[in-house]
């Protein structure tokens, strides 16, 4: 396991930086002096600002913005402060370290941080997981959740995959017991 994105993700971001003047008519340098005058001051207000007033999408957006303002961006190229950041609580830290044991015994597995939660990739995406505001933690799977009691349907729209439909509430690190390795090990299958 490594602590990245996969080839697949790389290819994706580097096409999405190479696509972005023919995409948006401008230049990473000429969003850079746009956003000067921009009259918002947080994030996600400035996303909302390029997208209604320039129709610049979230991913584009989130480029423009890291170039922008570096001050206040947790980039993908500082996973270890994107993971202090999110994984503050001893016992959700716990639990992704159990998680994070299991994904190690899987081959070819990719771990990599995001701002709002961990994902693990082979070619794609099978599993994530992000912190609960009320302890533990959960986890998000690529698998039918008929194939496990303890799964069930993912009702909330989370910002990892869509492919993720199964999910998993760990309240702490002795949930992730043999079960839970078998279904991870199941999902990274289908990845």
């Amino acid at each position: 396991m490594s602590d990245g994105l996969t080839e697949r993700q790389r290819k994706w971001f580097a096409s999405v930086r190479e696509s972005l003047a023919a995409k948006t008519g401008k230049s990473l340098e000429e969003w850079v002096a746009v956003m000067a005058a921009c009259p918002e001051i947080a994030t996600r207000t400035r996303l909302k600002w390029l997208k209604n007033t320039h129709g610049v999408g979230q991913n584009y957006g989130a480029m423009i913005l890291d170039a922008a303002f570096p001050e206040n961006a947790l980039g993908w190229d500082d996973p270890q402060a994107l993971r202090e950041a999110l994984w503050r609580d001893a016992g959700s830290l716990a639990v992704l370290e159990a998680i994070e044991a299991m994904a190690a015994k899987v081959p070819d597995v990719t771990s990599a941080q995001r701002k709002n939660y961990t994902s693990f990739s082979r070619k794609v995406q099978f599993a994530a997981m992000r912190p609960l505001k009320s302890g533990g933690v959960v986890l998000g799977l690529k698998l039918d959740p008929a194939v496990s009691s303890r799964l069930s349907q993912a009702v909330r729209k989370e910002s990892w995959s869509e492919r993720l439909v199964a999910v998993v509430e760990l309240a702490d690190a002795s949930a992730v017991d043999d079960e839970i390795g078998r279904l991870f090990a199941q999902a990274a299958d289908n990845g």
